[in-house]
């Protein structure tokens, strides 16, 4: 067993120098001036005490660092999880109680349970289902609803929560007329100084500017800003260890939320580390050991306070934009945490909220994919219209049925691809041996009397009668001049039983309309499911070609030259 694999830290700290320090010292920093405003922000989104966005970036980080394949993923308490914590706790106790709180970390061990099993048993595969363009809609979709629900913190108006974004701009057309003059003002004047300060420079951190100009304002002319609600307290000091309180009903209730999470998390975590690998040649993301890698993180973090935490998209790209190399950036900004933590907590007093709303409502909306709903609409129109009803299910059926709708989508498109796949009749190119579909191009050579069928996917169950109906209809079209059919089998990688049985069938078939059926091109597997299903009882092996050139060379002149050599072949390696 390579302990490496199981603790990647061990594969780049033994050989850490001073020259990998500067770059993390610098990523560390960074993230850290960004993470520390964010937290507090997110945590406010959750329906948390502001502290509990810090905790967030603690253990949850030490965790990833040590058993994460990625050593530039940022984790940490993200907009899109909080929202869900929120939606899904709730339902179940009043925001900020006692028993939210620990319901919300209950929910931390939930999903690092989850995640860690998954990983454990290698089922990273299960999130292959979600395909890109579903967590295009998912994701941007939740951006909206995000933003939306910021506006009742930026204006200063009580407007409803909600995860189903027309009853929130129901309430907003509703209230407008209230919002909070001095409120609006400074949460609108934040927003345009963070997006200015982006077109500038991302590295800026433009989230920590207008915190620090909020406070000032705050503390200094705040008796002219009296109606402005600010943060207030947030106490100082670490989070101490204790285990969730839980029972097996509250468990039940969760676990709908919970497994949202889980795949929410681990597709953020994936997609982001996928993209960030790319930019390097010096580690890959283990799609497993990133499950166990966020499973630890949220177990043991949920033992220390931390609601459920995931990789962020945007302190992952400023930690490698700032040239973090490995995981002691993260540990970097653990430290910042932690000093704020024990020293700096009351400097946020005077924090307005408007400002943390203009933080999440810029960061959110920057998530909203336009580029990928345009190159899909002209790419692909199928996936277009998958992302799109993705994204209208979830702003305004909720997220976990909007995942749902995902998901079920996701796999109706893929049972239609499968079972109805792409068929060509080929044709000779002039003067070579090859053949090639006569439909892309004109030129081949199509002979009346044989029929070259070529069928691009496994044929299983799903599928078998698509292809029967396929065969028999340009068996249909050649009409009384056919005397051949040749399967073009390259493209088959996998036979069921039922696709056996089909093909069995239409063999004898069309063995009885004097029709011959040669295989040409069968895979080595493939080969070994027909001959151990009995196709060898109704053909023998000089129905079997290398090539389809071969198969009708050798109905038209009887040269064997090749087919001897591949049916000994065949022989011999059944012996």
């Amino acid at each position: 067993m390579n302990i490496k694999k199981i603790i990647p830290i061990l594969e780049w700290l033994p050989n850490y120098n001073s020259s990998l320090f500067k770059g993390d010292l610098i990523a560390g920093l960074t993230v850290g001036i960004i993470l520390i405003p964010q937290g507090i922000a997110y945590a406010l989104i959750a329906g948390l005490p502001p502290i509990y966005g810090l905790y967030c970036a603690l253990v949850p980080q030490v965790m990833y660092a040590v058993f994460g394949s990625s050593r530039q993923v940022a984790i940490g308490p993200v907009a899109m999880d909080s929202l869900i914590v929120a939606t899904g706790v709730s339902t179940l106790a009043l925001a900020g109680s006692e028993s939210y709180i620990s319901i919300a970390i209950l929910l931390a061990l939930m999903v690092g349970a989850i995640q860690f099993i998954m990983g454990v048993f290698s089922l990273g595969f299960i999130v292959n289902f979600l395909s890109k363009p579903v967590i295009t809609g998912f994701t941007s979709a939740i951006a909206l609803i995000i933003g939306v629900n910021q506006f009742r913190n930026l204006l200063g108006v009580d407007f409803i929560q909600s995860d189903q974004i027309q009853f929130i701009i129901l309430d907003i057309l509703h209230q407008i007329g209230g919002f909070n003059y001095h409120t609006s003002i400074i949460g609108l004047i934040s927003v345009i100084v963070i997006i200015i300060f982006r077109k500038i420079n991302k590295k800026i951190p433009n989230a920590l500017f207008v915190v620090v100009l909020g406070i000032l304002v705050m503390k200094y002319f705040g008796s002219s800003f009296g109606d402005v609600s600010i943060v207030r307290d947030i106490p100082s000091g670490l989070p101490k260890f204790g285990i969730p309180s839980f029972d097996l009903d509250q468990i039940k209730e969760l676990l709908p939320i919970a497994l949202t999470l889980v795949m929410v998390g681990y597709l953020e975590t994936i997609s982001i580390g996928k993209s960030l690998e790319a930019k390097q040649d010096e580690y890959r993301i283990r799609p497993n050991q990133e499950l166990i890698a966020l499973g630890l993180s949220n177990m043991v973090g949920s033992f220390f306070k931390a609601y459920p935490t995931t990789s962020s998209f945007s302190r992952s790209a400023i930690n490698q934009e700032s040239g973090a190399k490995t995981g002691m950036a993260a540990l970097i900004s653990v430290v910042m945490v932690v000093i704020t933590l024990l020293f700096l907590t009351p400097l946020f007093y005077h924090l307005p909220k408007t400002v943390l709303a203009a933080i999440i409502i810029v960061a959110v909306f920057g998530l909203v994919n336009f580029k990928e709903a345009n190159f899909l609409w002209k790419a692909n129109k199928l996936d277009f219209w998958l992302m799109l009803a993705t994204f209208l299910a979830t702003l305004l059926l909720g997220i976990e049925y909007g995942i749902i709708v995902g998901v079920g989508l996701s796999l109706i498109i893929l049972i239609f691809r499968t079972s109805r796949p792409y068929v060509a009749e080929l044709g000779k190119v002039p003067n070579s041996n090859f053949y090639r579909n006569k439909d892309r191009f004109e030129e081949v050579i199509i002979n009346e009397d044989v029929l070259v069928f070529r069928f691009d996917a496994q044929l299983f169950y799903a599928n078998s009668s698509y292809f029967r109906d396929k065969l028999d209809y340009l068996v249909c079209k050649k009409g009384s001049a056919l005397k051949l059919i040749v399967l073009d089998a390259e493209s088959i990688n996998r036979v069921d039983s039922t696709g056996v049985e089909m093909l069995k069938e239409r063999i004898k078939y069309y063995q009885k309309k004097g029709i011959l059926f040669y295989f040409a091109g069968v895979k080595g597997p493939v080969r070994d499911d027909l001959f151990r299903s009995g196709v060898l009882d109704i053909i023998g092996l000089h129905h079997f070609f290398m090539r389809p050139n071969q198969a009708v060379k050798f109905y038209k002149t009887g040269d064997k030259t090749h087919q001897e050599k591949y049916a000994k072949y065949i022989h011999q390696a059944y012996q």
